[in-house]
């Protein structure tokens, strides 16, 4: 009788297991087609694949954009025909214990060099959508004094006129 249970407890782990990996893998390529649609400058299924009121920071202090506004600005570059390239050099999602909201991060071959991506997905009644992205330049600790003084002067401006709201 114990080594049912096991057999059965197993089992359905197993399967949980299974599920999950499946959802790992979809969401992993639908990141990568939400990348992949910028590099063919897709821009039906780029903001297809977020929520409408998604977040996107860009690698600029400024870069906060929130639905509209991010399509809004991303347009022109989908409307050359080439929006940008990133591809997926290393990927982890994680889910909610409800496994309808999830988080990853990821690092990306760019036109920039190596950046780093993470964001939220969250289940909707159409699917999975990207809810937040974040984009950041990754930078090896043996130049960040120097790419702090590069940007030291910008920044300082910055700085001001965000305390100031």
């Amino acid at each position: 009788m114990k080594s049912i249970l096991h057999l059965l407890l197993f089992l359905i782990f197993s399967v949980h297991l299974t599920a999950q990996e499946r959802n790992i893998q979809h969401l992993d390529n639908l990141l990568s087609q939400w990348h992949q649609a910028a590099s063919e400058a897709d821009f039906e299924t780029y903001t297809n694949l977020m929520t409408a009121d998604a977040v996107f920071i860009g690698t600029d202090a400024t870069e906060n954009w929130k639905g509209q506004a991010f399509r809004d600005f991303a347009k022109p570059y989908f409307d050359r025909g080439k929006a940008w390239s990133f591809s997926k050099l290393e990927r982890h999602i994680f889910f909610n214990t409800a496994e309808n909201t999830a988080w990853f991060d990821e690092l990306l071959s760019t036109q920039m060099g190596i950046c780093r991506g993470s964001g939220v997905l969250i289940q909707t009644d159409s699917g999975w959508k990207i809810a937040h992205y974040v984009l950041s330049i990754a930078v090896p600790n043996e130049h960040v004094d120097a790419l702090t003084k590069l940007k030291q002067a910008n920044e300082q401006q910055l700085i001001e006129k965000l305390k100031n709201n």
